[in-house]
């Protein structure tokens, strides 16, 4: 897998990837569905393009024989790294894609001069808080809370919370 950076032309096979992974009946095919938590979309292309437009943000694809198999935004906060959006196809989840998309995260915010990587999971997602404590992220104890007036990002089937992890690097 090539991992390169992404441009607004890839929006649209990005944000189909992203909601492949989330949301709907195919998510179910892997292990990070949030298809029980969250109905709609998680993001469609004129809003990933907002966050491509930001001067801090990049997003990185992972491309496997011409096609976008995964994909990982990533914006500098200072000193710190957030990361988001961390995406695999659901059929090839389980392979090691995530691990190498998350390696190319810590070494854009290592070149970045940042000193921490963060990132925000629905609390119910323990399964994906496990997966990110064995990569090094722990539990920072904030919450914040679901944005649920914006449509774009998915529909709450009830009240949601996220939870701040974090790496030192």
């Amino acid at each position: 897998m090539e991992i390169l950076t992404a441009t607004e032309h890839d929006a649209e096979a990005i944000a189909a990837l992203v909601n492949s992974g989330y949301r709907g009946d195919y998510s179910r095919q892997g292990w990070t569905s949030e298809v029980e938590l969250l109905g709609g979309t998680r993001i469609d292309a004129h809003e990933l393009k907002l966050v491509m437009q930001r001067e801090s943000t990049v997003v990185l694809k992972g491309v496997e024989d011409g096609k976008i198999i995964s994909c990982v935004e990533l914006a500098v906060h200072y000193n710190k790294l957030y990361l988001g959006m961390l995406t695999v196809e659901p059929t090839l989840q389980a392979q090691g894609v995530g691990k190498q998309m998350l390696t190319a995260a810590n070494a854009y915010a290592q070149e970045k001069g940042c000193k921490t990587i963060y990132m925000t999971v629905i609390s119910e997602r323990t399964e994906l808080i496990a997966w990110y404590g064995r990569h090094g992220f722990l539990p920072t104890g904030e919450e914040k809370p679901f944005d649920n007036t914006n449509p774009v990002f998915g529909l709450p089937k009830r009240p949601l919370k996220f939870i701040v992890l974090e790496k030192l690097l």
